[in-house]
């Protein structure tokens, strides 16, 4: 071994390689709960598939080389059995990273069989992602290319609408929209659908639904993504959109006293602040996402002769690079290396 210390190029080279060896460690936890999830897919047991989508996820993230704690996770301790926010995961060394996670995205669509569920994961480094509590967000989402701004939570749906189109070189009437189908957002369809625009209603699913936006210049996903869901989904997507190049904006929704009090506790003082995508995930991220079912972003869980095949997206900020990963798993090798 050499005694002379490594070269700013050697130290950032080695760098790369742990982030790269770190991207492929968490598809491997999406892919291991996207596998679990189709398992039960159309069983019509939400929690079932939920769980065995949590339990893989789990189980593949004990064993990578990090020291990491989950601060976005599946709900507070004693809500869910594991990957609950507080949780340390990894066998205990390497890197001390945060994780934001939702093993399955899109439980209900899993249990009647439908479309765009997802697994997720961001890894960052410490302090890398907002940590909000179990509460909604409102949410605007687009995809790269546009000028910086483009779009504002603040504004109306019609000059948001206005604004991408002219960017984009289109006619509002050529923008497709998309939208949660929740009696919540029937004011904002009903909006949209006087503007023009063409809309898409999905039943859950808002992630992939947020990360599509990227593929919007490409034809094959929504332009814009609008509305309100969960705030640690917000979260994630905004990870992901970091990564590609999107833009985001969320506003947490703090009703009540018992939201407001769960902001406090995690430091959250400002209730009524508008997050961009460098407030929720401010630093350095990896992220991956393996479709359960197919969908809009990627392809579900499919069976290929006597292997089963994943389809999964990896992406990191720092060098802006989104992969595409195939993967084919030969269930009877899994179920041997699972008993021995």
């Amino acid at each position: 071994m050499s005694d002379h210390p490594m070269t700013t190029d050697e130290c950032q080279e080695v760098d790369a390689r742990m982030d790269r060896n770190l991207a492929l460690d968490a598809v491997r936890a999406t892919e291991a709960a996207a596998l679990a999830a189709s398992r039960l897919m159309g069983q019509g047991d939400e929690q079932a598939a939920d769980l065995a989508a949590i339990r893989a996820m789990h189980r593949t993230l004990s064993c990578i080389d990090i020291d990491g704690v989950v601060t976005v996770g599946e709900g507070m301790e004693g809500e869910t059995p594991l990957l609950y926010s507080g949780q340390k995961l990894g066998a205990g060394g390497g890197h001390r990273v945060d994780i934001a996670v939702d093993a399955l995205e899109g439980a209900t669509i899993v249990a009647r069989g439908g479309q765009n569920a997802l697994s997720v994961i961001a890894i960052a480094e410490q302090g890398g992602f907002l940590n909000p509590p179990r509460v909604y967000m409102d949410k605007i989402a687009v995809g790269p290319g546009l000028p910086v701004g483009v779009v504002d939570l603040d504004a109306e749906p019609g000059d948001n609408l206005a604004s991408l189109a002219k960017a984009k070189g289109v006619t509002v009437g050529e923008l497709l929209v998309c939208i949660l189908d929740r009696p919540r957002h029937e004011g904002l369809i009903s909006q949209v659908r006087a503007c023009g625009a063409r809309v898409m209603l999905i039943l859950d699913g808002d992630v992939s639904a947020a990360i599509a936006t990227a593929q919007g210049s490409l034809g094959v996903g929504p332009d814009i993504y609008l509305g309100t869901g969960g705030a640690a989904e917000g979260v994630l997507a905004a990870a992901a959109l970091k990564c590609s190049g999107g833009q985001m904006q969320g506003r947490l929704r703090l009703r009540d006293e018992s939201s407001r009090t769960a902001a406090l506790r995690l430091g959250i003082t400002d209730f009524d602040r508008k997050y961009g995508i460098a407030d929720m995930a401010p630093g350095e991220v990896m992220f991956a996402a393996t479709g359960v079912t197919h969908g809009a972003l990627l392809q579900g869980v499919r069976r290929v002769g006597r292997d089963v095949v994943t389809h999964s997206v990896v992406m990191r900020s720092k060098s802006g690079t989104v992969r595409y990963v195939t993967a084919f798993h030969d269930p009877r090798r899994a179920a041997d290396s699972a008993q021995g």
